[in-house]
Order: structure tokens, then sequence, then C-alpha cells
């Protein structure tokens, strides 16, 4: 957030001790110190989720909900706890409205094979934006062929900012469902959400907030934002993976048809017919992720214990830096310069490919993610086949952005 957050100061975090909760970043890469610039892909995960993972694997590992046995008590307590935390985390009102998903894919498709393939059809308009991961694009196409909706898409300028006049332009009574992503995962943009928002429940259209790359930087509430749904993934904020959350607003979550079938989420079953279980088990079948449901309360509790304004600040810091930094490299561009934006570069080198600069950091010890960051239809858009991107973290620190620096500079004496 290089406009907002530029006046903080982050000297209250201790970095270093920071960096030892963190024993991957001890590890070596080719002789090398690991440099992970790859945070928008996925986060690091600290000793406190470490722990509580082998803690419920070593000392209390039961099915949850159904035994009434110590472990299974146990484990069914620690996992509703991380509801709790993730309702006190987004401010949502119930810990109902918290469902537990695979990640935000699956939380987006839950809401397009739910909500709307029960109350969009033919003929209803669905928003996106030009700057979607492929898992916001995707599950509502398959939900167009299925249902005859029809998808719209916000353009972008070229600093990869969202045209708001031309999404009031898209607004009409055919608009029944908006979903846009809270920051860009290939640019950093942080969007006007809440604007947007507003915007759509004038036409009377619903909302999805793809969360997965803002929840790590940002403040989340979801009260505030008026948000139908938010979806994220503990992965991306420094907790564990194949574990996610739901929330969505408790009166359209009940009028919504379960996702999957089986155990859990039911109240009876005959042959003739089956009642369904309330929120939020409805959504919830079968034998859930249970360690990884445990460990995500560790990983907010240890983003709270640091302060989201301190480590916002501190990431901006970062990203301040990266950017004048990288910005005296000759050929280099920054391919994303909105006036809002999360500790995110992606960056293009005249001549050199984006696979040859992650490899040759690669050889460096320095990982960064090439590609087109699974938002394909975004970098057709920005007219390039894909960009390196250096993402940053908490644990980062300037002195990794100096060897990020002399990398690429190696980079460019190898290939050009």
């Amino acid at each position: 957030m290089l406009g907002k957050n530029r006046n903080y100061r982050a000297t209250m975090l201790d970095i270093q001790k920071i960096r030892a909760d963190f024993p991957i970043l001890d590890e070596q890469v080719n002789g090398k110190d690991l440099v992970y610039f790859d945070n928008a892909a996925t986060t690091q995960k600290p000793l406190p989720v470490l722990n509580a993972l082998a803690n419920y694997y070593g000392h209390y590992n039961a099915n949850i909900h159904r035994g009434i046995h110590n472990l299974a008590e146990k484990a069914t307590a620690a996992f509703e706890e991380s509801r709790k935390a993730i309702q006190k985390f987004l401010n949502a009102r119930l810990t109902e409205e918290v469902i537990f998903t695979y990640g935000t894919t699956d939380g987006i498709n839950l809401v397009a094979q739910t909500y709307g393939r029960a109350f969009l059809k033919a003929g209803d308009e669905i928003i996106i934006s030009t700057m979607e991961h492929h898992s916001n694009i995707v599950p509502w196409q398959m939900l167009c062929e299925q249902n005859g909706c029809i998808l719209k898409v916000i353009p972008i300028n070229d600093n990869g900012e969202l045209l708001m006049e031309e999404y009031d332009k898209l607004l009409s009574e055919k608009t029944r469902f908006v979903s846009v992503v809270h920051v860009s995962n290939a640019l950093g943009t942080i969007n006007p959400v809440k604007q947007i928002i507003e915007k759509a429940h004038q036409v009377g259209a619903k909302v999805l907030i793809d969360g997965a790359q803002a929840t790590s930087h940002i403040k989340i509430d979801v009260q505030d934002l008026d948000a139908d749904f938010y979806v994220f993934s503990a992965h991306k904020i420094y907790g564990p993976t194949g574990m996610g959350a739901l929330y969505g607003k408790k009166d359209i979550l009940d009028a919504m048809p379960p996702y999957r079938g089986g155990g859990e989420m039911i109240k009876e079953v005959t042959f003739e017919k089956t009642t369904y279980n309330e929120l939020p088990y409805k959504f919830e079948a079968g034998t859930p992720n249970i360690a990884d449901v445990i460990a995500v309360k560790y990983a907010l509790d240890y983003v709270n214990a640091l302060g989201k304004e301190s480590i916002a600040a501190y990431e901006n810091e970062l990203l301040a830096y990266a950017t004048e930094q990288l910005l005296q490299i000759e050929g280099l561009r920054i391919i994303g310069q909105a006036k809002e934006k999360v500790s995110v570069i992606s960056f293009v080198i005249d001549g050199v490919h984006p696979q040859d600069i992650g490899v040759i950091l690669d050889q460096q010890g320095i990982a960064v993610r090439t590609g087109h960051h699974c938002t394909q239809p975004l970098m057709k858009r920005l007219g390039i086949p894909g960009t390196s991107r250096a993402s940053f973290a908490v644990y980062n620190t300037k002195d990794e952005i100096d060897k990020l620096v002399k990398g690429i500079e190696k980079v460019k004496k190898m290939v050009l």
C-alpha cells in the first residue's frame, strides 16, 4: 500500500526474531542462503503452526464431532476454536457464517455451484474483472455454460487499476452477481472492493470477494465491507496448505442448497429423504482437514500478535525499497504500478524470458515466481506472455532485496 501507509514505520518489529520463528529460512539452496520471494504463491510457516500440527497428530489425533471419547472431544474443541478465530479475524457476525473449505478455489466453486445454480438463470449477468485469478474465472464460466448466464468483465488501465467508470456502465438490472479479487496476485493492486460492493448492492446483486492475497496484508472486516461472501486460503497467511474458509451472510447461506453430500452435513438419512444439517455443517461433508484447520488458529494468532498495521508498514517499506532499487536496473520494467498496492512486484526485462530469470535466480538461492501467475487473460491485456514476480512477507529484509538486485544483474550478464 504505497499510498496510504507511507508514514508508518515498523520499528517495533524485531525482524531477526521473526525470522527465527521460520526454520525453513535457514535452508540453503544450491549452496546459497535461501531468499524466499514467492510469498504470493504460499507463505512459510512459523514454529507455532508447525508445533500445532505435530501436537495434534502426536497427542490427540481423532475424528471430530461424533466421538464421545476424550481425544475426539479435545480435537473437536480445537477444531471449533479455529472457527471462532476466523470469525474474529474477518469480523464476521456469527461463527456459523464461517465455512471451512480446502482453500479459496474451493470456496468460489462452492458459491458458484450452490448459490449460482440455485438462484441465477439464463440471461442473468455475472461481473468479474480483468485481473482475476483463473480460480475466479473458470467457476463462473462453468456456471454460465450450465445456466445460460452471461459473463461481463471490468477492464483495467495500463497501471493495473480497475476502470470504475466502466464498472458503472456494466451494472444493470440484469446484474445478479459480482465476483472480484481484493488484491491482485499478479500485480499487487488493491481494488476498491467496498465501493464495488456498494454499487453492486444498489442494483440488487450479490458480491463475492476473493481475499486470497489480501488477508496477510490488509485488515479484513466483512461487516464493514458488507460483503455477501469472502473467501481466503490459510497457506497465504502463514498457515497450512489445503485449508481455507468461506464467509457468507447467514441468511444467504441458509437459503443455499448443500454443495456435497455425505457425513456431517446431515441431520437424518432415510432411503426416502435426507434432512440436512444446520450451518455451518451443511457445507462441510465428510471428515475435514482436521490438523490444518486446528493449525490455522496459530497462524492467525501469530499475525495478530505482530499486528496487521505493523506488518503492513514493514512490508510497505520493503515494497518502496525494492521498487526504487529495481527501477535502477536498465531494461527492467515493473508491471502494475497501481497507486494502492501490497508488497508484490511483477517485472520484465527487455530481451530476457521470465523463465530464464527464475532459473538463474534459483541458482543463486533466490526463489521468485515466473509465468502468467494463473492470470492469462490479464497477461493478454498487458501484451506480455508473463512476468517474474517477487512478493515480500514480514520475514523478508532489505538485504535480501539487495541480493535480488545483484542476482538480476547477473541474469542480464548471462543472457544478454
